[in-house]
């Protein structure tokens, strides 16, 4: 075995290029089972930022849906999901550029349903004995706020609103006979995590809704309804202080497993899955238990609960059809691929990877959860990666510079599967601490919670407390720590760097520099997020702008660079332009890398390979080290003054 290379931590050669992440990638998305087949949705940087749909036939012939020129993808409530339906072989999806419903029969040429306009739509299913879909509805025709609506759409393009007076609604749902529909909808300021409404109604001969009842508390959150073989209504609920599975029936509502685990996830993006029927008197849930995902399935005759044992340890988008289980799942060694496992004999097959290039296991860093103590008497959690490539060893005694990650949400969670662009950077001779903050979930409600009112404050201290750990634990160097978030993670990233000085560097990607602006500014899913997080607005202004970074600058001293997508509806770009004059004008180290054509989120290859390499030649910068790779500087001002 050769010798590894002497070399400061940074500065290691890594096959894991930005490159090969995007270009070698997809994004793997919601998954329909119809008739033996197998579809679903990939993300594919390296063609623009374009989704399409992939179905894999019984004989396992794998195949493009789409034709070029068309991508599925909904921009309800901005984040989107649950884009398409497939009955019978016919597929229905919404279309990127024009946001209309497209329907595509086996000649694979898709038509237009919905006609031109300023409309939107999400949720899909279809209602094949009344000849239509039922779907949100997101209509922007007016100067205001969008209406949303739960909407019937006939197959000859009429649309017939079903229900309405909601501020939002999702998870249209009917039952095996076509009599009976469910949902969820919520109100302004509730997010749907906060407290929903699970809505039960009848359906006349004519497709009317008929006694539309709430049939859940006025403070619990509800998830996924479905309706079971039998009818009964299915669903999720955190009543209990945990997202656990319940069941409507004709003796009443009764949990079906109660266990301190999350059988329910934040409802960011529509379809969102963690259970389905095997059999008609079985269910395949996939539940999180402190952040990492357990397959189970449960025998509703007994309650008997059997786990099933899978290497993957983040579940999503869970199907259940004749005897197997698909879903999109990560593992700590490989990258998330749609996966298929036979319930009986227990066996695990890949159908799709979303990345094909093999894995040197030399390079792969280990997840490494930690619970740690933080202010208020409270304890957080997150997952610690150390650097690893065994093709290289540190520079004698050296420590190795940390990066701390806030996700998003910040109502979110970050799991411990393999995670490409984490591994960029332990393979380079970075550690990094995957922060679940307070206000995460995965870890109940109480927990969740703990952020109300103290966002900027309890997740910028967890992210520190976890920082001063591994410091004291002597793993990492408390001189060379940088902290790096996404949105709301940007937030967090930014709130850290003004009103603390434990990091010396910081990456916001289209991170909120301004409270205030954000809660005039932004749109209208989140438009009321604020009240719970911080205060009511405009009430609680004072209180807006002392947790707003961008008043408070002159406590910042140590160099950011912000990367932002200039198409961003969620937080404008002004909030990073903001930010980035005032820095400039105080001599601040400041770098600002902005996207065309990007929103929230990048979707483009090149832009997604620029946000890495750009980061990365940032951290080389300032923390004194050359990065092996040969990649574009950004350029940093302030620097050498």
């Amino acid at each position: 075995m050769q010798e590894p290379t002497t070399a400061p931590y940074g500065s290691w050669r890594s096959p894991i290029t930005a490159e090969e992440i995007v270009q070698g990638s997809v994004r793997l998305g919601q998954i329909v089972v119809d008739n033996g087949n197998v579809y679903w949705s990939e993300l594919r940087p390296s063609e623009g930022g374009r989704s399409t749909i992939v179905r894999r036939r019984p004989d396992e012939t794998v195949e493009e849906v789409l034709p070029s020129g068309f991508s599925v993808r909904t921009k309800v409530h901005e984040y989107g999901g649950a884009a398409f339906w497939v009955d019978s072989g016919e597929v229905w999806f919404c279309n990127d550029i024009d946001q209309r419903i497209y329907t595509v029969g086996e000649n694979g040429k898709p038509e237009p349903l919905t006609p031109e306009g300023p409309y939107r739509y999400a949720d899909l299913v279809v209602e094949r004995g009344r000849e239509r879909l039922i779907c949100v509805r997101e209509d922007h025709s007016g100067s205001g706020e969008p209406e949303n609506t739960l909407v019937a759409i006939g197959f000859d393009g009429a649309v017939t609103v079903l229900a309405s007076g909601a501020d939002f609604y999702a998870a249209p749902r009917l039952s095996a006979n076509g009599e009976d529909i469910a949902w969820v909808q919520w109100h302004h300021p509730n997010m749907p995590w906060d407290a929903t409404e699970l809505m039960l109604s009848g359906i006349d001969e004519v497709g009317s809704l008929t006694r539309a009842v709430c049939v859940t508390g006025e403070d619990e959150a509800v998830f996924q309804p479905e309706f079971g073989p039998d009818g009964s209504l299915f669903y999720v609920s955190d009543r209990s202080g945990w997202w656990n599975l319940y069941r409507l029936g004709p003796e009443g509502d009764a949990c079906v497993y109660a266990v301190d685990a999350e059988f329910g996830l934040p409802h960011w993006v529509f379809g969102m899955r963690t259970y389905d029927f095997s059999a008609s008197d079985r269910i395949v849930v996939a539940f999180q238990l402190d952040g990492i995902s357990k397959l189970a399935e449960i025998d509703l005759s007994n309650d008997a609960v059997r786990t099933i044992p899978v290497p993957h340890i983040d579940i999503g988008g869970l199907r259940a059809r004749d005897g197997h289980v698909f879903y999109i799942g990560g593992a700590m060694r490989a990258p998330s691929a749609v996966v298929k496992v036979n319930l009986e004999l227990g066996s695990v097959a890949t159908i799709r990877r979303s990345q094909e290039t093999v894995i040197d296991a030399g390079v792969v860093s280990i997840a490494q959860p930690v619970v740690f103590k933080t202010t208020d008497d409270e304890v957080a959690h997150g997952f610690y990666y150390p650097p690893m490539n065994e093709g290289f060893c540190p520079v004698g005694d050296e420590l190795p510079p940390l990066i701390v990650k806030s996700h998003g949400g910040p109502t979110g969670l970050t799991g411990c599967s393999y995670e490409a662009k984490i591994q960029y950077w332990t393979s380079r001779g970075f550690a990094v601490l995957d922060v679940n903050y307070r206000g995460s979930t995965g870890f109940g409600r109480r927990y969740r919670r703990l952020l109300d009112g103290k966002w900027g404050v309890a997740d910028m201290e967890d992210c520190i407390a976890g920082a001063r750990m591994l410091v004291e634990q002597n793993l990492v160097d408390g001189e060379r720590m940088a902290i790096t978030g996404g949105s709301a993670g940007g937030y967090t990233t930014l709130c850290a760097l003004t009103f603390a000085d434990d990091f010396k560097a910081g990456a916001s990607h289209y991170g909120i520099g301004d409270l205030e602006a954000l809660a005039r500014e932004t749109h209208k899913f989140e438009s009321r997020y604020l009240d719970r997080l911080v205060g009511s607005w405009p009430q609680d202004q004072a209180l807006y702008a002392e947790r707003s970074p961008i008043h408070h600058t002159n406590r910042l001293s140590c160099p950011l660079i912000f990367f932002q997508g200039l198409d961003d509806k969620v937080v404008p770009p002004n909030q990073a332009e903001a930010m980035v004059e005032v820095l400039r004008e105080k001599g601040i180290p400041v770098a600002y890398v902005p996207f065309e054509g990007e929103g929230h989120g990048f979707r483009q290859a090149e832009n997604i390979r620029r946000a890495l390499e750009g980061e990365l030649s940032f951290y080389g910068q300032v923390f004194g080290f050359d990065p092996a790779d040969e990649i574009k500087p950004v350029k940093i001002e302030n620097l050498n003054r």
